[in-house]
């Protein structure tokens, strides 16, 4: 972590151990299939009275959590909301994930504990399966599994939300399945006032996962460094369609190789 610039200082270390997780890549009508090996994880069995929120949270501006950690155990969850509660208390702008993930907990779990997180967040990322699962919002007339979208559901969902929690921006992946290997790639945006959908990118995939949280942080990155809503969201959707195109769960793209996408330079020609 400390080799990517991630300050380390404050993390807690205890437990029995670090979960994990295996991958199966799928190809083509084959789908990726994920187990986890999560049971005994230390953070699983955290306290939230472990972590000083005042010293971690000193000159911060944004904090970041997603879905997955409520998911490990009810203390887990406590954490989060303790961090999110102790960020809001400080004024920093607060984010999640929705990250909905069947293997780990119930719909009817899920929907409970993130009903109330979120109530403590400004800004809420998630695609329109996690919308439906985790908060119970629905876009009309959309079948993932063909590939399909309609963006006045999405719409729709994003003013319900909007007007349920408040939230000052809702942004939401738009993944089109063709298959395991072929996807196409956008997003939608909403700020309360104005929807922004951007461009579309039709990405062979040699390794998705990890290109939802690229979305979050190229979206978060635009709009920390005082980009505007479109322009952060064609930074969050170029950064992590790149993602798609490198193994690991990383995003190893440079802000400048990012920037160049955003121009539209998607040829893929070698640089030399």
């Amino acid at each position: 972590m400390r080799r990517y610039g991630v300050d380390t200082q404050y993390i807690v270390r205890g437990g029995e151990r670090l979960g994990i997780y295996f991958l199966e890549t799928g190809a083509s009508m084959r789908a990726s299939q994920v187990v986890y090996d999560r049971a005994g994880a230390s953070i699983a069995d955290v306290n939230a009275e472990e972590f000083d929120w005042d010293k971690i949270f000193e000159g911060a501006d944004w904090f970041h959590t997603t879905g997955i950690t409520p998911a490990l155990s009810d203390k887990a969850a406590a954490l989060t909301e303790a961090a999110l509660k102790a960020a809001k208390a400080k004024g920093i702008t607060t984010s999640i994930d929705l990250n909905y993930r069947k293997k780990l907990w119930s719909k009817e779990k899920a929907r409970e504990v993130m009903t109330k997180l979120c109530q403590y967040v400004d800004v809420c990322i998630g695609n329109e399966e996690d919308a439906d699962t985790t908060l119970g919002f629905k876009a009309a007339h959309t079948d993932i599994t063909k590939g399909e979208l309609n963006l006045d559901g999405y719409k729709d969902v994003f003013k319900q939300m909007k007007e349920k929690f408040g939230f000052k921006f809702i942004a939401s992946s738009l993944r089109e399945s063709y298959s395991a290997s072929d996807n196409g790639w956008s997003a939608l945006v909403y700020d309360g006032t104005d929807f922004y959908h951007t461009k579309k990118y039709n990405v062979r995939i040699v390794d998705r996962v990890g290109s939802g949280d690229s979305f979050a942080s190229g979206l978060i990155y635009g709009l920390v460094t005082g980009m505007s809503m479109a322009d952060s969201a064609e930074f969050g959707v170029a950064a992590s369609a790149l993602k798609h195109t490198i193994p690991g769960d990383l995003n190893h793209a440079t802000l400048g190789e990012v920037k160049d996408l955003m121009k539209g330079d998607g040829s893929g020609r070698v640089q030399r």
